[in-house]
Protein backbone atom coordinates (compact mmCIF):
# COMPACT_ATOMS: atom_id res chain seq x y z
CA UNK A 1 0.00 0.00 0.00
CA UNK A 2 1.56 3.82 -1.36
CA UNK A 3 3.12 5.35 2.23
CA UNK A 4 0.69 8.06 1.53
CA UNK A 5 -2.26 5.75 2.06
CA UNK A 6 -0.82 4.50 5.16
CA UNK A 7 -0.44 7.88 6.68
CA UNK A 8 -4.19 8.56 5.74
CA UNK A 9 -5.00 5.35 7.45
CA UNK A 10 -2.82 5.87 10.37
CA UNK A 11 -3.86 9.74 10.69
CA UNK A 12 -7.92 8.50 10.97
CA UNK A 13 -7.16 5.99 13.33
CA UNK A 14 -5.71 8.66 15.48
CA UNK A 15 -8.63 11.14 15.06
CA UNK A 16 -10.86 8.26 16.10
CA UNK A 17 -9.29 7.91 19.18
CA UNK A 18 -9.65 11.34 19.87
CA UNK A 19 -13.15 12.07 18.74
CA UNK A 20 -14.03 8.41 21.01
CA UNK A 21 -12.54 10.25 24.09
CA UNK A 22 -13.95 13.68 23.59
CA UNK A 23 -17.57 12.49 23.13
CA UNK A 24 -17.67 10.52 26.11
CA UNK A 25 -16.58 13.68 28.06
CA UNK A 26 -18.58 16.09 26.38
CA UNK A 27 -21.60 13.03 26.54
CA UNK A 28 -21.46 14.01 30.38
CA UNK A 29 -21.99 18.17 30.28
CA UNK A 30 -24.70 17.19 27.69
CA UNK A 31 -26.12 15.07 30.27
CA UNK A 32 -25.45 17.33 33.08
CA UNK A 33 -28.23 19.67 32.63
CA UNK A 34 -30.94 17.18 33.17
CA UNK A 35 -29.41 14.18 35.57
CA UNK A 36 -26.36 16.15 37.34
CA UNK A 37 -22.83 14.92 37.30
CA UNK A 38 -22.86 12.41 40.25
CA UNK A 39 -21.52 8.83 40.18
CA UNK A 40 -24.43 7.34 38.29
CA UNK A 41 -23.93 9.53 35.58
CA UNK A 42 -20.81 8.79 35.20
CA UNK A 43 -21.50 5.23 35.51
CA UNK A 44 -23.51 5.39 32.52
CA UNK A 45 -21.67 7.09 29.91
CA UNK A 46 -18.67 5.39 30.94
CA UNK A 47 -20.02 2.06 31.03
CA UNK A 48 -22.06 2.48 27.81
CA UNK A 49 -19.43 4.10 25.62
CA UNK A 50 -17.06 1.17 26.91
CA UNK A 51 -19.71 -1.60 25.59
CA UNK A 52 -20.31 0.39 22.53
CA UNK A 53 -16.32 0.55 21.72
CA UNK A 54 -16.23 -3.29 22.40
CA UNK A 55 -19.14 -3.89 20.09
CA UNK A 56 -17.31 -1.75 17.39
CA UNK A 57 -14.08 -3.68 18.28
CA UNK A 58 -15.69 -7.28 17.22
CA UNK A 59 -17.95 -5.53 14.29
CA UNK A 60 -15.02 -3.57 12.76
CA UNK A 61 -12.61 -6.71 12.77
CA UNK A 62 -15.48 -8.97 11.13
CA UNK A 63 -15.87 -6.13 8.43
CA UNK A 64 -12.76 -5.37 8.03
CA UNK A 65 -12.44 -9.53 6.76
CA UNK A 66 -15.62 -9.28 4.66
CA UNK A 67 -14.67 -6.22 2.85
CA UNK A 68 -10.95 -5.39 3.50
CA UNK A 69 -11.25 -1.64 1.10
CA UNK A 70 -10.24 1.77 2.60
CA UNK A 71 -13.39 3.00 0.54
CA UNK A 72 -15.37 0.55 3.38
CA UNK A 73 -13.19 2.26 6.33
CA UNK A 74 -13.82 5.68 4.89
CA UNK A 75 -17.63 5.45 4.85
CA UNK A 76 -17.96 3.45 8.19
CA UNK A 77 -15.84 7.14 9.69
CA UNK A 78 -17.47 9.72 7.82
CA UNK A 79 -21.34 7.84 9.28
CA UNK A 80 -19.88 7.82 12.61
CA UNK A 81 -18.17 11.16 12.45
CA UNK A 82 -21.25 12.55 10.82
CA UNK A 83 -23.77 11.28 13.91
CA UNK A 84 -21.63 12.84 16.54
CA UNK A 85 -22.32 15.91 15.14
CA UNK A 86 -26.46 14.54 14.80
CA UNK A 87 -25.58 13.99 18.43
CA UNK A 88 -26.73 17.73 20.48
CA UNK A 89 -29.33 18.26 18.66
CA UNK A 90 -31.28 15.48 18.65
CA UNK A 91 -30.66 15.51 22.08
CA UNK A 92 -32.85 18.25 23.83
CA UNK A 93 -36.10 15.80 23.05
CA UNK A 94 -34.35 12.58 24.13
CA UNK A 95 -33.09 14.28 27.53
CA UNK A 96 -36.46 15.80 28.61
CA UNK A 97 -38.51 12.97 28.16
CA UNK A 98 -35.76 10.70 30.03
CA UNK A 99 -35.42 12.95 32.59
CA UNK A 100 -39.77 13.86 33.22
CA UNK A 101 -40.29 9.94 32.90
CA UNK A 102 -37.89 9.27 35.75
CA UNK A 103 -39.42 11.86 37.97
CA UNK A 104 -42.96 11.27 37.17
CA UNK A 105 -42.52 7.56 37.52
CA UNK A 106 -39.94 8.11 40.63
CA UNK A 107 -37.25 5.61 38.56
CA UNK A 108 -33.91 5.64 40.16
CA UNK A 109 -31.71 7.90 39.51
CA UNK A 110 -29.17 5.29 37.15
CA UNK A 111 -32.20 4.99 34.77
CA UNK A 112 -32.46 8.17 32.75
CA UNK A 113 -28.76 9.00 32.02
CA UNK A 114 -28.68 4.95 31.13
CA UNK A 115 -31.82 5.64 28.68
CA UNK A 116 -30.35 8.53 27.17
CA UNK A 117 -26.49 7.07 26.79
CA UNK A 118 -28.52 4.00 25.08
CA UNK A 119 -30.26 6.19 22.65
CA UNK A 120 -27.97 8.95 21.82
CA UNK A 121 -24.32 7.34 21.58
CA UNK A 122 -24.98 3.62 20.58
CA UNK A 123 -24.27 4.06 16.81
CA UNK A 124 -22.00 6.44 16.78
CA UNK A 125 -19.60 5.31 19.41
CA UNK A 126 -19.92 2.13 18.21
CA UNK A 127 -19.11 3.04 14.27
CA UNK A 128 -15.90 4.61 16.05
CA UNK A 129 -15.19 1.64 17.21
CA UNK A 130 -14.96 -0.05 14.47
CA UNK A 131 -11.96 2.24 12.87
CA UNK A 132 -8.89 0.67 14.95
CA UNK A 133 -9.40 -3.21 14.12
CA UNK A 134 -10.45 -1.94 10.35
CA UNK A 135 -7.39 0.38 10.24
CA UNK A 136 -5.02 -2.73 11.01
CA UNK A 137 -6.69 -4.73 8.60
CA UNK A 138 -6.24 -2.86 5.86
CA UNK A 139 -2.40 -2.26 6.94
CA UNK A 140 -1.16 -5.57 7.11
CA UNK A 141 0.84 -6.81 4.24
CA UNK A 142 2.19 -10.08 5.95
CA UNK A 143 1.64 -11.63 8.76
CA UNK A 144 5.02 -10.63 10.28
CA UNK A 145 3.99 -7.40 10.55
CA UNK A 146 1.15 -7.63 12.29
CA UNK A 147 2.41 -6.86 16.07
CA UNK A 148 4.25 -3.58 14.29
CA UNK A 149 0.99 -2.42 12.82
CA UNK A 150 -1.11 -2.89 15.64
CA UNK A 151 1.24 -1.51 18.08
CA UNK A 152 1.32 1.67 15.51
CA UNK A 153 -2.21 2.02 15.45
CA UNK A 154 -3.65 1.54 19.10
CA UNK A 155 -0.51 4.21 20.12
CA UNK A 156 -1.72 6.20 17.63
CA UNK A 157 -5.20 6.07 18.83
CA UNK A 158 -4.51 5.93 22.19
CA UNK A 159 -2.69 9.58 21.58
CA UNK A 160 -5.58 11.04 20.01
CA UNK A 161 -7.60 10.08 23.08
CA UNK A 162 -5.15 11.93 25.55
CA UNK A 163 -5.22 14.71 23.37
CA UNK A 164 -9.14 14.49 23.04
CA UNK A 165 -9.57 14.31 26.96
CA UNK A 166 -7.48 17.20 27.11
CA UNK A 167 -8.70 19.12 24.44
CA UNK A 168 -12.26 18.76 25.29
CA UNK A 169 -12.07 19.57 28.63
CA UNK A 170 -9.62 22.52 28.79
CA UNK A 171 -10.16 24.10 25.43
CA UNK A 172 -13.62 23.00 23.70
CA UNK A 173 -16.26 22.93 26.34
CA UNK A 174 -14.96 26.01 28.19
CA UNK A 175 -15.13 28.28 25.29
CA UNK A 176 -17.36 27.12 22.92
CA UNK A 177 -20.23 25.04 25.12
CA UNK A 178 -21.11 21.70 24.66
CA UNK A 179 -23.26 22.06 21.38
CA UNK A 180 -20.45 23.29 19.22
CA UNK A 181 -17.78 20.53 21.06
CA UNK A 182 -19.68 17.81 19.21
CA UNK A 183 -19.78 19.73 16.00
CA UNK A 184 -15.61 20.61 16.43
CA UNK A 185 -15.34 16.65 17.10
CA UNK A 186 -17.52 15.48 14.53
CA UNK A 187 -15.98 17.69 11.90
CA UNK A 188 -12.20 16.99 13.02
CA UNK A 189 -13.04 13.35 11.86
CA UNK A 190 -15.56 13.83 9.46
CA UNK A 191 -13.41 16.05 7.13
CA UNK A 192 -10.14 13.98 6.63
CA UNK A 193 -12.63 10.66 6.39
CA UNK A 194 -14.07 12.67 3.20
CA UNK A 195 -10.65 13.38 1.94
CA UNK A 196 -9.82 9.51 2.26
CA UNK A 197 -13.00 8.66 0.29
CA UNK A 198 -12.23 10.63 -2.64
CA UNK A 199 -9.01 9.04 -2.35
CA UNK A 200 -10.81 5.68 -2.97
CA UNK A 201 -13.86 6.37 -4.53
CA UNK A 202 -14.27 10.08 -5.63
CA UNK A 203 -17.78 9.45 -7.30
CA UNK A 204 -19.09 7.61 -4.14
CA UNK A 205 -17.47 10.83 -2.19
CA UNK A 206 -19.69 13.44 -4.05
CA UNK A 207 -22.86 11.62 -2.43
CA UNK A 208 -21.58 12.34 1.18
CA UNK A 209 -20.90 16.29 0.68
CA UNK A 210 -24.16 17.18 2.43
CA UNK A 211 -22.94 15.77 5.29
CA UNK A 212 -20.37 18.33 7.18
CA UNK A 213 -23.34 20.63 5.27
CA UNK A 214 -25.71 19.60 7.61
CA UNK A 215 -24.02 19.57 10.67
CA UNK A 216 -23.16 23.21 10.19
CA UNK A 217 -26.11 24.16 9.22
CA UNK A 218 -27.36 22.70 12.95
CA UNK A 219 -24.81 24.33 14.64
CA UNK A 220 -25.97 27.41 13.12
CA UNK A 221 -29.83 26.95 13.46
CA UNK A 222 -29.39 26.48 17.16
CA UNK A 223 -26.76 28.90 17.75
CA UNK A 224 -28.31 31.36 20.67
CA UNK A 225 -30.70 29.08 21.71
CA UNK A 226 -31.11 28.02 25.14
CA UNK A 227 -29.51 24.49 26.31
CA UNK A 228 -32.47 23.51 28.61
CA UNK A 229 -35.15 26.66 28.81
CA UNK A 230 -36.93 27.81 31.75
CA UNK A 231 -39.59 30.35 32.98
CA UNK A 232 -37.34 33.53 33.32
CA UNK A 233 -33.74 32.68 32.70
CA UNK A 234 -31.79 36.00 31.85
CA UNK A 235 -28.04 34.34 31.47
CA UNK A 236 -27.00 30.25 30.78
CA UNK A 237 -23.26 29.00 30.09
CA UNK A 238 -21.23 26.39 30.36
CA UNK A 239 -17.65 25.88 32.38
CA UNK A 240 -15.40 22.80 32.66
CA UNK A 241 -17.40 22.22 36.04
CA UNK A 242 -20.80 23.19 35.23
CA UNK A 243 -24.14 23.88 33.33
CA UNK A 244 -25.03 27.33 34.68
CA UNK A 245 -28.23 29.07 34.45
CA UNK A 246 -29.29 32.43 35.84
CA UNK A 247 -33.52 32.72 36.50
CA UNK A 248 -35.05 36.00 37.68
CA UNK A 249 -38.92 35.57 39.08
CA UNK A 250 -40.49 38.45 41.00
CA UNK A 251 -36.97 40.64 41.20
CA UNK A 252 -35.52 37.74 42.39
CA UNK A 253 -32.54 36.41 40.94
CA UNK A 254 -31.73 32.31 41.65
CA UNK A 255 -28.69 30.62 40.43
CA UNK A 256 -29.32 26.72 39.31
CA UNK A 257 -26.13 24.42 38.10
CA UNK A 258 -26.47 21.38 35.98
CA UNK A 259 -30.11 19.59 36.34
CA UNK A 260 -31.55 22.13 38.29
CA UNK A 261 -32.73 20.81 41.49
CA UNK A 262 -31.29 23.16 44.08
CA UNK A 263 -30.83 26.73 44.02
CA UNK A 264 -27.08 27.52 45.25
CA UNK A 265 -27.58 31.53 45.51
CA UNK A 266 -30.26 33.70 45.39
CA UNK A 267 -30.59 37.60 45.77
CA UNK A 268 -32.49 40.42 45.37
CA UNK A 269 -31.04 44.30 45.61
CA UNK A 270 -31.60 45.96 49.04
CA UNK A 271 -32.93 42.53 50.61
CA UNK A 272 -31.48 42.06 54.31
CA UNK A 273 -33.01 38.87 54.45
CA UNK A 274 -33.06 35.64 52.03
CA UNK A 275 -34.71 33.16 53.74
CA UNK A 276 -33.82 29.13 54.48
CA UNK A 277 -30.25 28.19 54.51
CA UNK A 278 -28.93 31.19 53.83
CA UNK A 279 -30.10 32.95 56.61
CA UNK A 280 -29.72 30.32 59.44
CA UNK A 281 -25.67 31.00 58.46
CA UNK A 282 -25.85 34.07 60.40
CA UNK A 283 -26.69 32.19 63.81
CA UNK A 284 -23.94 30.12 63.94
CA UNK A 285 -21.35 32.57 66.37
CA UNK A 286 -23.63 32.79 68.83
CA UNK A 287 -23.59 29.43 70.09
CA UNK A 288 -20.97 30.26 71.68
CA UNK A 289 -20.92 31.97 75.53
CA UNK A 290 -23.07 34.77 76.60
CA UNK A 291 -22.64 37.12 76.26
CA UNK A 292 -21.16 37.09 72.64
CA UNK A 293 -22.00 39.91 70.53
CA UNK A 294 -21.81 40.56 66.61
CA UNK A 295 -18.89 42.57 67.38
CA UNK A 296 -16.88 39.88 68.34
CA UNK A 297 -17.27 38.66 64.60
CA UNK A 298 -14.42 39.35 63.00
CA UNK A 299 -13.84 37.77 59.97
CA UNK A 300 -15.02 34.60 58.35
CA UNK A 301 -14.15 31.86 54.98
CA UNK A 302 -16.87 30.59 52.55
CA UNK A 303 -15.89 27.14 51.20
CA UNK A 304 -18.45 26.90 48.13
CA UNK A 305 -18.88 30.73 47.40
CA UNK A 306 -21.47 30.44 44.35
CA UNK A 307 -22.70 33.49 43.91
CA UNK A 308 -21.88 34.92 47.22
CA UNK A 309 -25.03 35.01 48.76
CA UNK A 310 -23.86 34.20 52.26
CA UNK A 311 -20.69 36.79 52.72
CA UNK A 312 -23.37 39.29 51.41
CA UNK A 313 -25.78 38.46 54.42
CA UNK A 314 -22.65 38.71 56.74
CA UNK A 315 -21.48 42.16 55.08
CA UNK A 316 -24.79 43.16 55.62
CA UNK A 317 -25.38 42.32 59.37
CA UNK A 318 -22.09 42.55 60.70
CA UNK A 319 -19.98 45.62 58.79
CA UNK A 320 -17.07 45.17 56.04
CA UNK A 321 -15.56 41.83 58.04
CA UNK A 322 -12.63 40.39 56.03
CA UNK A 323 -14.26 37.80 54.17
CA UNK A 324 -12.43 35.14 51.62
CA UNK A 325 -14.65 33.30 49.79
CA UNK A 326 -13.66 30.09 48.08
CA UNK A 327 -15.20 28.79 44.59
CA UNK A 328 -13.91 26.02 42.38
CA UNK A 329 -15.49 27.46 39.14
CA UNK A 330 -14.43 30.97 37.81
CA UNK A 331 -17.61 30.58 35.35
CA UNK A 332 -19.38 31.35 38.44
CA UNK A 333 -17.45 33.70 39.84
CA UNK A 334 -17.85 35.81 36.93
CA UNK A 335 -21.41 34.98 36.76
CA UNK A 336 -21.91 35.90 40.88
CA UNK A 337 -20.30 39.48 40.40
CA UNK A 338 -22.15 40.11 37.52
CA UNK A 339 -26.15 39.35 38.57
CA UNK A 340 -25.71 38.93 42.17
CA UNK A 341 -23.96 42.00 43.34
CA UNK A 342 -21.04 40.10 44.67
CA UNK A 343 -18.89 43.26 44.51
CA UNK A 344 -18.90 43.33 48.22
CA UNK A 345 -15.03 45.06 48.73
CA UNK A 346 -14.45 43.35 51.89
CA UNK A 347 -15.06 40.12 49.99
CA UNK A 348 -11.46 38.30 48.60
CA UNK A 349 -12.29 35.85 45.98
CA UNK A 350 -9.83 32.72 45.72
CA UNK A 351 -10.54 29.90 42.34
CA UNK A 352 -9.43 26.64 43.96
CA UNK A 353 -10.55 23.58 45.68
CA UNK A 354 -11.45 24.70 49.70
CA UNK A 355 -9.44 22.23 51.23
CA UNK A 356 -6.21 22.94 49.35
CA UNK A 357 -6.85 26.55 49.55
CA UNK A 358 -6.87 26.20 53.27
CA UNK A 359 -4.05 24.19 53.32
CA UNK A 360 -1.73 26.88 52.30
CA UNK A 361 -3.52 29.56 54.02
CA UNK A 362 -2.38 31.01 57.38
CA UNK A 363 -4.94 33.07 58.26
CA UNK A 364 -7.52 32.51 60.74
CA UNK A 365 -11.35 33.61 61.36
CA UNK A 366 -14.45 33.80 63.22
CA UNK A 367 -16.71 31.45 61.27
CA UNK A 368 -15.84 28.86 58.58
CA UNK A 369 -18.51 27.96 55.75
CA UNK A 370 -19.12 24.91 54.00
CA UNK A 371 -21.57 25.22 51.26
CA UNK A 372 -20.15 22.74 49.13
CA UNK A 373 -22.39 19.56 49.32
CA UNK A 374 -25.40 18.85 46.86
CA UNK A 375 -27.07 15.56 46.67
CA UNK A 376 -26.41 13.18 45.18
CA UNK A 377 -22.64 14.16 44.42
CA UNK A 378 -20.71 15.90 47.30
CA UNK A 379 -16.39 16.57 47.07
CA UNK A 380 -16.17 13.57 49.79
CA UNK A 381 -12.54 15.13 50.66
CA UNK A 382 -14.51 18.13 52.51
CA UNK A 383 -16.28 15.72 54.65
CA UNK A 384 -13.17 13.98 56.10
CA UNK A 385 -11.86 14.27 60.01
CA UNK A 386 -8.67 15.33 58.30
CA UNK A 387 -10.33 18.32 56.08
CA UNK A 388 -11.84 19.37 59.79
CA UNK A 389 -8.79 19.54 61.02
CA UNK A 390 -7.68 21.81 59.03
CA UNK A 391 -10.67 23.90 59.18
CA UNK A 392 -10.49 23.93 63.31
CA UNK A 393 -6.23 25.58 62.80
CA UNK A 394 -8.22 27.95 60.59
CA UNK A 395 -10.82 29.08 63.46
CA UNK A 396 -9.89 31.73 66.75
CA UNK A 397 -10.37 30.94 70.30
CA UNK A 398 -14.36 31.63 69.75
CA UNK A 399 -14.46 30.09 65.89
CA UNK A 400 -17.22 28.08 64.71
CA UNK A 401 -17.75 25.95 61.58
CA UNK A 402 -21.15 26.27 59.61
CA UNK A 403 -22.16 23.43 57.66
CA UNK A 404 -25.00 23.08 55.32
CA UNK A 405 -26.38 19.02 55.22
CA UNK A 406 -28.33 17.51 52.88
CA UNK A 407 -31.16 15.39 53.79
CA UNK A 408 -34.48 13.33 52.70
CA UNK A 409 -37.63 13.12 54.66
CA UNK A 410 -37.18 10.45 57.67
CA UNK A 411 -33.27 9.72 56.55
CA UNK A 412 -30.19 11.29 58.65
CA UNK A 413 -27.55 8.85 57.48
CA UNK A 414 -25.70 11.43 55.90
CA UNK A 415 -26.48 14.49 58.71
CA UNK A 416 -25.21 11.55 61.40
CA UNK A 417 -22.04 11.15 59.38
CA UNK A 418 -21.23 14.75 59.09
CA UNK A 419 -21.98 15.23 62.67
CA UNK A 420 -20.07 12.24 63.97
CA UNK A 421 -17.03 13.35 61.74
CA UNK A 422 -17.10 17.16 63.58
CA UNK A 423 -17.38 15.21 66.80
CA UNK A 424 -14.11 13.73 65.83
CA UNK A 425 -12.54 17.15 66.14
CA UNK A 426 -14.79 19.83 67.79
CA UNK A 427 -16.12 19.60 71.33
CA UNK A 428 -19.50 20.43 70.25
CA UNK A 429 -21.94 19.79 67.70
CA UNK A 430 -25.34 21.58 67.03
CA UNK A 431 -28.23 20.66 64.18
CA UNK A 432 -31.04 22.99 62.92
CA UNK A 433 -33.34 21.87 60.33
CA UNK A 434 -34.34 24.44 57.43
CA UNK A 435 -37.75 24.50 57.43
CA UNK A 436 -39.94 23.43 54.36
CA UNK A 437 -36.26 21.70 52.84
CA UNK A 438 -33.75 19.09 52.40
CA UNK A 439 -31.58 20.69 54.40
CA UNK A 440 -29.83 20.24 57.83
CA UNK A 441 -27.62 22.78 59.39
CA UNK A 442 -24.55 21.89 61.69
CA UNK A 443 -22.87 23.63 64.09
CA UNK A 444 -19.41 23.51 65.31
CA UNK A 445 -17.87 25.09 68.04
CA UNK A 446 -14.28 25.48 68.69
CA UNK A 447 -15.02 25.65 72.57
CA UNK A 448 -17.74 23.73 74.67
CA UNK A 449 -21.21 25.26 74.12
CA UNK A 450 -24.77 24.72 74.60
CA UNK A 451 -27.67 25.26 72.95
CA UNK A 452 -28.94 27.73 75.94
CA UNK A 453 -26.12 29.69 74.83
CA UNK A 454 -27.77 31.02 71.92
CA UNK A 455 -30.98 31.36 73.89
CA UNK A 456 -29.21 33.42 76.16
CA UNK A 457 -27.45 35.46 73.22
CA UNK A 458 -30.85 35.77 71.21
CA UNK A 459 -32.00 38.33 74.66
CA UNK A 460 -29.30 40.55 73.43
CA UNK A 461 -30.03 41.10 69.85
CA UNK A 462 -31.38 44.54 68.77
CA UNK A 463 -31.61 43.78 65.35
CA UNK A 464 -34.85 42.39 64.19
CA UNK A 465 -33.85 40.74 61.70
CA UNK A 466 -31.30 38.95 63.51
CA UNK A 467 -33.56 38.73 66.41
CA UNK A 468 -36.13 36.54 63.86
CA UNK A 469 -33.39 34.49 62.18
CA UNK A 470 -32.27 33.59 65.84
CA UNK A 471 -35.90 32.48 67.02
CA UNK A 472 -36.34 30.50 63.57
CA UNK A 473 -32.82 28.97 64.65
CA UNK A 474 -34.02 27.79 68.15
CA UNK A 475 -37.46 26.81 66.62
CA UNK A 476 -35.66 24.17 64.40
CA UNK A 477 -33.20 22.54 66.87
CA UNK A 478 -33.24 19.43 66.93
CA UNK A 479 -30.77 16.97 68.63
CA UNK A 480 -27.92 15.73 66.57
CA UNK A 481 -28.38 12.38 65.02
CA UNK A 482 -26.16 9.60 66.45
CA UNK A 483 -24.82 6.31 64.94
CA UNK A 484 -23.03 8.28 61.90
CA UNK A 485 -19.94 6.58 60.10
CA UNK A 486 -16.44 8.84 61.25
CA UNK A 487 -15.08 9.95 57.36
CA UNK A 488 -11.81 9.82 57.45
CA UNK A 489 -9.40 10.40 53.88
CA UNK A 490 -8.81 6.45 54.07
CA UNK A 491 -12.76 5.40 54.23
CA UNK A 492 -15.63 7.97 53.62
CA UNK A 493 -18.18 6.01 51.95
CA UNK A 494 -20.20 9.44 50.92
CA UNK A 495 -21.46 8.16 47.54
CA UNK A 496 -22.45 4.96 49.06
CA UNK A 497 -24.68 6.94 51.86
CA UNK A 498 -25.85 9.37 49.66
CA UNK A 499 -27.10 6.86 46.91
CA UNK A 500 -28.59 4.99 49.21
CA UNK A 501 -30.43 7.90 50.75
CA UNK A 502 -31.73 9.13 47.43
CA UNK A 503 -32.80 5.03 46.14
CA UNK A 504 -34.61 4.98 49.52
CA UNK A 505 -36.54 8.06 49.23
CA UNK A 506 -37.50 6.76 45.50
CA UNK A 507 -38.60 4.04 46.61
CA UNK A 508 -40.43 4.96 49.46
CA UNK A 509 -42.31 7.68 47.21
CA UNK A 510 -43.54 4.75 45.03
CA UNK A 511 -45.36 2.94 47.81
Amino acid sequence: MPSTESRWLYLTAFLGGLVSLGVELAASRLLAPFFGESLPVWAAVIGLILLYLTVGYFLGGRWADRSPRPATFYEIATWGAWMVGLVPFVARPVLFRAAEGMARLNIPLTVGPFVAVLLLFAAPVTLLGCLSPFVIRLLVDRVEETGRVAGRVYALSTVGSLLGTLLTVFGLIPALGTRLTFVVLSLALLLPALGGLFRARPRRAVLYLWMPLVVLALALWARGRPVKPQAGVIYETESAHHYIQVVERDGWRYLFLNEGLGIHSVYRPGARRVGGTWDLFLIAPFFNPPPFSSDRIRSMAMVGLAGGTVPKLYTTFYGPIPIDGIELDPAVVRVGREYFGMTEPNLRVIVGDGRAVLARSSRRYSVVGVDAYRLPYIPWHLTTVEFFQEVYRHLEEDGVVVVNVGRTPGDDRLVAAIAATLRAVFPTVHAIDVPNSFNTILVATVRPTTADNLRANREELSDPDLGAMADEALANLRPVPEGGIVLTDDRAPVEAITHAMVLAYLAGSMK
